[in-house]
Formats: structure tokens, sequence, C-alpha cells
């Protein structure tokens, strides 16, 4: 089967079209063939090299060939033996902890789920990490709570727009950072209030304290050192006494010394069938959209330009790979 794996590190660094086999399952396994996949910030860091030299460098794989990728979506071809939840011809969404980058991809059963024929794969193949990432923030880790203020970082990216949409339809009043040209994308997703944090400083625009703060931007020095940069900060600073502060990219703040009483913590998506079927069922019902900035084919070029459109600077929502547009 064909594989599309990085055989070299750097930008652009080099993307090849493989012949591996096919993964054989174990008993609480299921095959997908893979119609579409996504790119996420994480393939983005192991694809540049930036990720070896970081602290977080022994938690992800480095051997070459490497085959990026994180969400998947397709249809079961095969079930383990104790697989109870699907069947083959099903249509699924899910998450892998990397390889989806593949013609048939070993997904544990837990981290799929159903989806309807209303949605592509297209869509449900940019899903799965940022809407697992923004529902788990927003609901486990922020415990947020109808009429609390939000502010969402990064509000036209990949977590940040889910972000935006979920906090707004559970009753949040939701302030999102982003840059000019994303205004009118954010405003169209439910946001409040959306601050151009490269134009002014956006905790000086924010009188009001929120209740929480999820943070999703990209800062060079947090990503060094895994502890608030500048803009982690400012974000302690609009933060009541007594708040909460999640971030998916300080990887380090659970380690700082608690300020004001705010729960500041760091957490990464734990896929599970329950939190995706509950996705599945907001995106059915048009709550969720996951906005997709451009679809490019299977093949290696069309991944690497996928790659630099995911890495350019004026990119909303997600950037997709598919083998067709259902």
């Amino acid at each position: 089967m064909k594989a599309i794996a990085l055989t070299s590190f750097g930008i652009p660094g080099t993307l090849d079209e493989l012949e591996v086999p096919v993964p054989v399952l174990t008993d609480t396994q299921v095959l997908v063939e893979m119609r579409a996949s996504s790119i996420n910030p994480a393939d983005i860091q192991l694809r540049s090299g930036a990720i070896l030299k970081s602290p977080m460098a022994d938690k992800f794989p480095v051997q070459l060939p490497l085959i990026l990728g994180i969400d998947v979506a397709g249809v079961v071809k095969e079930v383990g033996a104790k697989a109870r939840h699907f069947k083959p011809g099903d249509r699924v969404m899910g998450m892998v902890p990397m390889g989806s980058y593949m013609d048939y991809v070993a997904v544990e059963e837990d981290h799929l789920a159903v989806i309807p024929e209303s949605l592509s794969f297209a869509e449900a193949g940019a899903a799965p990490t940022v809407a697992l990432t923004a529902w788990q923030a927003l609901f486990e880790h922020g415990h947020l709570q109808p009429g609390q203020r939000i502010l969402v970082q990064a509000g036209a990216g990949g977590v940040g727009h889910a972000a935006v949409q979920l906090a707004k339809q559970h009753g949040a009043y939701v302030i999102a950072t982003a840059r000019n040209y994303n205004h009118d994308f954010v405003k169209g997703l439910g946001a409040d209030e959306v601050i151009d944090y490269t134009k002014v400083d956006f905790a000086a625009q924010i009188t009001e304290p929120v209740d929480i703060v999820l943070d999703s931007a990209k800062d060079t020095a947090t990503f060094g050192t895994g502890l608030p940069g500048e803009i982690g900060e400012k974000n302690y600073s609009v933060i009541k006494d007594g708040g909460t502060y999640v971030s998916v990219v300080a990887f380090a703040i659970n380690q700082r010394p608690q300020v004001r009483g705010i729960d500041a913590r760091f957490f990464q998506a734990v896929p599970n069938r329950a939190d995706f079927e509950a996705i599945v069922r907001s995106m059915q019902e048009g709550k969720l959209n996951i906005h997709i900035e451009e679809t490019y084919p299977f093949t290696a070029q069309g991944l690497l330009q996928a790659y630099r459109k995911s890495e350019a600077q004026q990119k909303r929502g997600k950037v997709v790979i598919a083998k067709n547009m259902r």
C-alpha cells in the first residue's frame, strides 16, 4: 500500500511516496481505509525538525522515514477480534498517535466514531484533533459554564475556531484574538469581540477579567521552554482571581507556582469514542463547522503543497489531504 513519509527534516524537507505493508491489527484495533486526513501543529514541528531541539523531543519518534498525520477519516475494512462497535463498511473518523498518511490505518476502536453520510470525508478528516482539543479544553479542563467570559487565543486557527463556536453554543461571552483580515471570519463563528493582537495590546483591550483563557497561539519562547512567554504573561493578567488558564502550547505551565489562585494547566487531547460521538452530533446539527481552507490530493507533491499552505500566515481553520471529496 502507499504511504507518504518524511525522508528528511527541514523546510521544505522531503516527502516521498513509499510502499509499506498493510498494518496487522491487534484485537482492539480497526483497519480503516483512509480517505482524508489533515495537518496539525505537531506535524509541522516534526516536519521542520524544530521539535527535535525542544524539551519535548523525547516524546516524539525521530527515525526516518517517518509517516506523519494524526487525523483519519475513512471506511472500516476489518475489525480486530475484540472490537465490538464497528463493522466493515462503516464510515468513521478518529485519531492515531502518528502515521495516518497511508492507504490503510490501524486505529484503536475507542479512538473512532461513526460519521453520517451528511458529513464528507474531508470534513471528518479535518475535525478530530482540533475539535477534540477544543471540546476537552472547554468542558473537561476549563469547566466552562453559560454566562462565563472566555478569551480564545488564535481564534481563526484550528483549535481556536472550533473553540469559539463551541463556547458560544454553550452560552459563554467569547473574546478572541485574530489578525485584522480574520475578524469577519471569527465574528461569523460567534465571537462577541475580536482583537488584533498584532496591532494593539490585547490585555489592555480587555477591561473586565475573564473566567477562562484557552491558549493555542504560537509563541517561539513558549515552544522553546514550555513556559508562558509574552503572550502567556498577558493571559495571566486578564484572568480573574481563581480563574482557569488552559494551554495547549505551554507544556511546562503546570510546574509554575500558582498565581492569584489561577488554575493553570497544559493538556493534550485524549481520544475517546464518547467525545468523538458528541463532536459528530454537533457537526451533524450544524453547531460546529470545521473550516477547510483548502484540500490537496493524497500524493507526495499534494502533501508538500498542503504543508506549505498550512505553514502560511494567512490561513484559517484546517488544511486537508484527501483521496476524494466524499
